[in-house]
C-alpha cells in the first residue's frame, strides 16, 4: 500500500468525531487500544493475521483497470437502450452493497416517477419468500429485463433458487441469443455450477476474485455493475475509496479507521455490548444493513464480538428512543452524519400557526434534522450512551465509495484487535445443513431425522 503521503496531505474524506464520548474513557484506556490497534494494522496490512489469504480487497480500489471499468460502461449503455428492468440475483455480500449504495444514491421515489433514462433495478435471491418471486415475475412480465447473477458457487440455495425461475421465465420470451445478451454472470473464475451455466449458455462473465470474501466485494464487478447499469458514476465511487485507501494505510493516530477501531474496543471493554448504527438520512438505511453483515458475520464469533444494530432517526425515536435512553446501558451509538443535503426544504410562516411551528420560519427542514441529531446526540450522552460520530461530506458516489472502505478497513483491525478471523463464517453452514437436510437433499437423511425427532 501506499505510505508516501501523510494523512494531512490527503483530501479528507470521511472523518471521526470523539465530542460525544466525553468522559467515557481515561487517556491511558485510549492510548493503550490505539496502540493495540496499531498493532492490529501491521497484521492486516502485512498479511500476517488468520484469513490473510482473503485480502485481495485492501489494494483493490487503486487495481480496478481501465478495461474492467470500460467493460461495465459497455453494458450499462448496451441495456440503456431497451432494457427496462434489471434483475440482480444475490444474497448476503452479493446483494447488499450494491442495495445500500442504490438507495443512498437514488432519489426516494424513483420507483414512482415512472420510466427514467436508466433501467430500474429490483433484487432477486435474498430471501425464499414464494410470495416475493410470484409477485417479481408479475413484475418481469410487464419489463423488458435482463438479470444481473452474482454467486462464487451457484449453488448457495436463495439465488440458485431465484434465477433457476429466472432464467426459465426469460427463456419463455426471448431467444437463446438474445438471452445471452440479457445476462451476465458474476461467479468464480474456472468452477462452480454457476460458471459451469455461464460457459454452457454463453453467458458474459465477470470474476469474484479468489481473495475477496462477499462482505468485501461491493468495489468488485458485485457491487459496480448493478451500479452502472443503474446509471450511478462507479468511476466516482472508485475514486472516493481510492482516496480513501490511501488515508487508511497511513499508520498514524490521524487514520480514522485506527481510532474509530480502537474506540469500539475500547467502548467493548467497558461492558458495551451492542453498537447501534445511526443514520438521519432514511437513504442511509440500507448501507446501516451492509454495515451489519459487514460487523457481525466478521467479529461474531469464538463467543466474541460486539452486536451490530442499527436505527433511523428522526423516524425510530418514536420506537426505539425510549429504550436506547433509559434502557440497559450496554449500548453505544456511532452516527453516520452527512454534512450537506443534495436539496433542501424552507419552512414557511402560517398566518393561523396552529401545530405551533412558526418559530421555524425561514429555517430548512435539515437545519431541523441538525438540531435533531445533535439534541438527541446530548440527550443520550447524558443518559449514559456514548457516541462516535462518522462524518461525510455529502451523499454521492465518491464518498459512498470512501465510506465503504473505510468501514472494511476498519472491521479488519477490529475484529484482529478481539484476535478473531476477519473473513470466514463457519457458523453460517449450519442453517444451511438443517434446511437441506430437511428439504430431502441426498445425503442428509440421518441428519434430517435427527432433526425430525427433535422438533
Amino acid at each position: 500500500m501506499d505510505n508516501s503521503l501523510h494523512i494531512s496531505e490527503l483530501q479528507r474524506v470521511v472523518s471521526v468525531d470523539l465530542k460525544g464520548l466525553k468522559g467515557s474513557y481515561k487517556e491511558s484506556e485510549y492510548e493503550l487500544y490505539i496502540k493495540t490497534a496499531e498493532q492490529s494494522f501491521d497484521t492486516l496490512v502485512n498479511r500476517v493475521g488468520r484469513g490473510g489469504e482473503f485480502l485481495g480487497w485492501l489494494n483493490l480500489p487503486s487495481q480496478i483497470s481501465d478495461s474492467q471499468r470500460e467493460l461495465l460502461m459497455k453494458i450499462a449503455n448496451d441495456w440503456k437502450s431497451d432494457i427496462e428492468l434489471v434483475v440482480v440475483v444475490g444474497i448476503g455480500g452479493s446483494y447488499l452493497g450494491s442495495k445500500a449504495a442504490l438507495e443512498a444514491l437514488s432519489h426516494h421515489f424513483s420507483l414512482h416517477l415512472g420510466k427514467g433514462e436508466w433501467p430500474q433495478i429490483v433484487f432477486a435471491g435474498q430471501n425464499l419468500s414464494g410470495e416475493y418471486l410470484s409477485e417479481l415475475t408479475d413484475l418481469i412480465d410487464k419489463r423488458s429485463t435482463a438479470a444481473i447473477v452474482i454467486s462464487k458457487s451457484g449453488t448457495t440455495t436463495e439465488p440458485a433458487v431465484a434465477f433457476r425461475l429466472i432464467k426459465r421465465v426469460l427463456g419463455q420470451r426471448y431467444s437463446k441469443e438474445e438471452c445471452q445478451r440479457r445476462v451476465v454472470a458474476i461467479t468464480d473464475k474456472s468452477k462452480g455450477a454457476l460458471k459451469k451455466m455461464a460457459d454452457d449458455e454463453g453467458y458474459l462473465t465477470f470474476v469474484i476474485p479468489d481473495d475477496v470474501g462477499g462482505r468485501y466485494s461491493v468495489l468488485t464487478p458485485v457491487g459496480l455493475l448493478p451500479l452502472a447499469v443503474a446509471g450511478m458514476d462507479v468511476n466516482a465511487m472508485i475514486e472516493g475509496a481510492t482516496a480513501m485507501q490511501a488515508i487508511c494505510s497511513q499508520r498514524s493516530r490521524e487514520n480514522p479507521a485506527i481510532v474509530y477501531a480502537a474506540l469500539r474496543n475500547l467502548l467493548y471493554s467497558q461492558g458495551k455490548k451492542i453498537e447501534i448504527l445511526v443514520n438521519y438520512n432514511p437513504k442511509l438505511q440500507y448501507f446501516s444493513e451492509w454495515w451489519k453483515q459487514l460487523f457481525g458475520e466478521s467479529e461474531g464469533k469464538e463467543g466474541r464480538g460486539i452486536f451490530p444494530a442499527s436505527v433511523n432517526f428522526t423516524s425510530d425515536l418514536h420506537s426505539m428512543g425510549q429504550y436506547i435512553q433509559e434502557g440497559e446501558r450496554t449500548i453505544f451509538e456511532t452516527v453516520i452524519s452527512v454534512d450537506k443535503p443534495k436539496r433542501d426544504l424552507v419552512i414557511e410562516s402560517d398566518q393561523e400557526n396552529l401545530d405551533g411551528l412558526n418559530f421555524l420560519s425561514g429555517k430548512t427542514v435539515e437545519e431541523c434534522n441538525k438540531m435533531a441529531e445533535l439534541g438527541t446526540m446530548i440527550a443520550h450522552m447524558d443518559g449514559g450512551v456514548p457516541n462516535i460520530k462518522i462524518g461525510i461530506p455529502a451523499l454521492n458516489e465518491y464518498n459512498i465509495g470512501a465510506l465503504f472502505y473505510f468501514f472494511e478497513f476498519a472491521c479488519g483491525i477490529s475484529a484482529y484487535m478481539l484476535d478473531i478471523n476477519p473473513f470466514d463464517q463457519p457458523g453460517v453452514e449450519d442453517y444451511k445443513r438443517n434446511m437441506f437436510a430437511l428439504l430431502g437433499k441426498p445425503g442428509f437423511e440421518e441428519l434430517a431425522a435427527k432433526l425430525r425427532s427433535e422438533i
